[in-house]
């Protein structure tokens, strides 16, 4: 029987031995005695690496679809190794932001390094905890690169869902050793038999090497960690290699500046060390390093094999790039493949409320994009809003989250814009193919939405989603697909209950409100994910708004054409309701071209000038009121139509109820 947590029980006194294996061996014994003291970030002594040979390093991650357990698992394992002390508070005790403990959800990948003894050789576990939704699958793509394999959790009572479907195949592209377990076997409605059947036939891994696990009560947790060891080599490097770092995620301390989370794949790095970024060229000397436990713990190296971070004094968000390779400056190296740089599916516009706010939310916008680099950002400028940002992001999620967390670590107030999606043209007018430098273009403003008269054809992106549904909403779901001009790919039974949908949507179909009708339509049981799809040719057109003849530039939407008139009618209907009336009538209209689709008429306030004439001859009161009417013709002529802002922000921004 494996003597549980052995290390933890004196995990401190254990390194301190090794480190001076000199110092009386009465001293050793006492110091093993020594209570559970879990690691901290406050604490002042420096962790002697050493002691862990590649060999007995384990570098994996959890990775699982939303609400499966993952953090929950994390916590157990950390309990079960003496990381954290065993307390009824610990609840996702690795989800640190503020966002994540609201949401209940997984944003960012953590890592927590632990100790473990089994069978007498004690081990480093180097676990990343990662995220479950489709728009952070970014976050786990890029965790997967620090390891040699994952534990796959699924609910014993929800089975294999979309996320878990293609968390899988990003542990499988990589060649990584896959653990399956089975979580929340002591659920009433848990069915572990008959998931272990879908993964069987999904994935193609044998029902016994499934794991059925509580990680609520901590039933079979230790067989996942032996399993761990077991199962998942340990990393190819070697510390008489040169020093060859992979940065695979990043955070910014407003004090020390960047703290790079980074992978050793050769060498060893300490402070005082001199190294280099690859992608940037520049030098600098290393302050501190450690690992996280889950606390920052300083260490006095990091070997090849272990997983840990590095502070350098660098404080500017462009020069720790995440996928970047650090190497000594004495001996240059090849720099390692890195991963596939994120790319955004949703663009919104980002204005700061007051333009005075403008340089405080730059510096906010910065630092966070920085926490997470699969935000895209660029210079936008707007005749309503003023100047601003026009970011790109991984889904609409990821939107919220984004802007959740402006406002929570940053105390930062913005607009934002209703979302859009990157179109692309390819252009046929010389003209404008000289201007641009090329044929094919990218549109993330629809206000830069070429004119058809100079394009050949216009491109939309797409995507592959994959619903998971019972067997019984599948009428209702293909029905909402086909009316989102959806294309059946494949249709797989996954047992008696579900069945597996794949259909190639267009993604500004899915990206404001598919997954809150496909939750509603299935009562909650169905789950979507997606994978891009590349562009396709479609029939799409520029629609513009006029007030009064004129045209404001900051409503041009892209849409295509068969929903025109029903975006068109919709947006008319909100800015009637959104612009305050004035003293003459306002027409307002959605326009394509010079095609008037879709009209609503905000009507005049109208001074009652009747109100004197009591009784008397009708043309006394006809007269009165064709001159009140023709002021307000005269005044239609000349009136200019001021939109408040808080208008544009009511018309642009998403619709809740969408």
């Amino acid at each position: 029987m494996l003597a549980r947590g052995s290390l933890a029980a004196g995990a401190w006194a254990w390194l301190a031995g090794v480190a001076a294996a000199a110092q009386p061996l009465r001293r050793a014994q006492r110091c093993a005695a020594a209570p559970v003291r879990p690691y901290s970030s406050r604490s002042k002594e420096k962790l002697d690496m050493s002691v862990f040979p590649v060999e007995n390093i384990r570098n994996f991650s959890i990775i699982a679809h939303v609400d499966h357990g993952k953090s929950t698992l994390a916590d157990r394992l950390l309990e079960m190794t003496g990381t954290i002390t065993k307390t009824e508070h610990n609840k996702q005790v690795l989800d640190k932001l503020q966002v994540e403990r609201e949401r209940g959800i997984t944003v960012k990948a953590q890592t927590a390094s632990v100790f473990y003894n089994y069978e007498g050789i004690n081990y480093l576990l180097n676990l990343i905890d990662t995220p479950g939704h489709v728009d952070f699958n970014y976050e786990v793509s890029r965790s997967l690169s620090a390891c040699q394999g994952v534990i796959l959790v699924v609910d014993a009572n929800e089975g294999v869902q979309a996320q878990t479907v293609a968390n899988f195949y990003l542990a499988f592209e990589a060649q990584l050793a896959i653990i399956p377990v089975i979580n929340k076997i002591d659920l009433k409605n848990a069915d572990p038999e008959r998931v272990e059947k879908q993964i069987e036939k999904l994935f193609d891994l044998p029902e016994d090497d499934c794991i059925r696990i509580s990680a609520k009560l901590g039933t079979n947790v230790e067989r996942v960690l032996q399993h761990v060891i077991k199962k998942i080599p340990p990393p190819s490097a070697h510390t008489s290699n040169p020093l060859k770092a992979l940065v695979f995620d990043s955070t910014f301390d407003h004090y020390r500046g960047v703290i790079a989370s980074i992978a050793l794949f050769g060498g060893e790095v300490q402070k005082g060390d001199k190294i280099v970024f690859a992608h940037t060229r520049k030098t600098y000397e290393v302050n501190e390093v450690g690992i996280l436990t889950p606390d920052e713990q300083p260490t006095h190296k990091l070997y090849a094999g272990q997983v840990g971070y590095l502070i350098a004094g660098m404080k500017e968000v462009a020069e720790a790039q995440i996928g970047d390779t650090l190497y000594s400056h004495k001996e240059p190296v090849e720099p390692l493949p890195g991963f596939k740089s994120a790319k955004p599916m949703v663009f919104a516009g980002m204005y700061p409320v007051a333009q005075s706010e403008y340089n405080n939310l730059k510096s906010a916008v910065e630092k966070l994009t920085l926490n997470d680099s699969s935000v895209t950002i660029h210079r936008d400028n707007s005749v309503a809003l003023g100047a601003g940002w026009r970011l790109g992001f991984l889904g609409l999620l990821h939107m919220e989250v984004f802007n959740q967390r402006l406002e929570q670590e940053y105390n930062a107030s913005v607009i934002l814009t209703a979302p859009t999606v990157p179109y692309k043209a390819v252009l046929s007018s010389a003209k404008l193919i000289k201007a641009y430098g090329k044929e094919e273009i990218i549109i993330i403003n629809p206000a830069e939405f070429p004119d058809k008269n100079s394009v050949s054809e216009y491109l939309e992106p797409t995507i592959l989603g994959t619903v998971i549904t019972p067997y019984e909403y599948m009428g209702k779901i293909t029905t909402m697909c086909q009316a989102r001009r959806a294309v059946q790919k494949d249709v797989m039974y996954i047992d008696e209950q579900r069945v597996m949908l794949k259909y190639l949507f267009p993604l500004n179909e899915v990206v404001v409100d598919f997954y809150d009708t496909l939750k509603s339509l299935s009562s909650g049981y169905a789950s979507f994910d997606y994978e891009d799809a590349g562009y396709q040719a479609a029939d799409l057109v520029k629609m513009d708004f006029h007030l009064n003849g004129n045209t404001v530039e900051e409503l041009a939407t892209v849409v295509h054409k068969d929903k025109a008139y029903a975006v068109g009618k919709a947006i008319c209907e909100r800015l009637k309701d959104a612009i305050p009336r004035q003293l003459f009538e306002i027409a307002i209209q959605a326009v394509i071209g010079k095609k008037i689709i879709a009209r609503e008429t905000l009507k005049a306030y109208r001074k009652d000038v009747l109100a004197k004439c009591y009784g008397g001859d009708i043309s006394r009161k006809m007269k009165l009121l064709k001159k009140q009417a023709e002021g307000k013709k005269k005044m239609r002529k000349i009136g200019n139509v001021e939109v408040p802002k808080d208008a544009f922000i009511t018309v642009l921004k998403r619709q809740s109820n969408k």
